[in-house]
């Protein structure tokens, strides 16, 4: 069991999110994954505020990565995603615990064998035709170090939803400088059954446990 200290309060909203559009545009980029129902209304309200009040940190997509990696009886199998959206608010001055969200492109996967892409996508386990969106909305944030934290909340994968927690490291932010620095790196690790999602095809080929992970350089927004 964890021994978690009792942590500075902050909001924390991941949404990985592309670097090199306008400012003008945050608004459309940061919302259009998550609108029409797809979050709480209330929880995008928020992540717009951090951009407007200079909190929000937009992810780097060239050198950001998020992706997993599964055993199978012949090889270690790895995948990356291409295309995500999102943002990360750090030491925002309403206290609030605040949330992560994270929509990716499930066509983007991408690995080194065209063949393992198609079976990966198609409707055996990622499904991307009916299910084109890969989603995570956190729920809580805690430090446990100096540099280290667990970030929990909803992972919803082919239409499934499902409560996930990952462990963050943060390399170059602590706890007491949050949303005091302009660029922030952190990875992100958790372990997911991929049954829990309706992914239980191949069993006796496909290990049931999928490592997801994400190494993020973030940006600070300048509004």
């Amino acid at each position: 069991m964890l021994l978690i200290k009792k942590p500075k309060r902050l909001a924390l909203v991941i949404s990985v999110l592309l670097v090199s559009v306008p400012a003008m545009a945050v608004e459309d980029d940061l919302c259009s994954p998550f609108q029409d129902g797809v979050v709480e209304e209330s929880l995008v309200s928020r992540m717009l505020s951090a951009a407007d009040d200079g909190y929000l940190y937009r992810i780097r997509k060239d050198s950001s990565r998020v992706g997993f990696c599964v055993d199978s009886q012949l090889r270690e199998v790895s995948g990356t995603f291409t295309e995500f959206q999102g943002g990360l608010a750090l030491g925002t001055p309403d206290g609030s615990d605040g949330q992560t969200m994270v929509a990716v492109n499930t066509a983007s996967l991408e690995t080194d064998n065209a063949v393992v892409d198609s079976v990966i996508k198609g409707k055996r386990f990622f499904d991307a035709g009916n299910f084109p969106q890969i989603l995570f909305v956190s729920s809580g944030f805690e430090w446990t170090g100096e540099r280290s934290a667990i970030l929990t909340g909803d992972l919803t994968l082919r239409g499934e939803t499902r409560r996930v927690h990952f462990d963050v490291e943060l390399t170059n932010i602590s706890e007491d400088l949050a949303g005091e620095t302009d660029v922030v790196l952190f990875k992100a690790t958790t372990s997911i059954r991929r049954s829990d999602f309706g992914m239980d095809t191949l069993s006796s080929v496909v290990s049931d446990t999928v490592k997801l992970c994400l190494s993020v350089e973030a940006i600070k927004h300048q509004g």
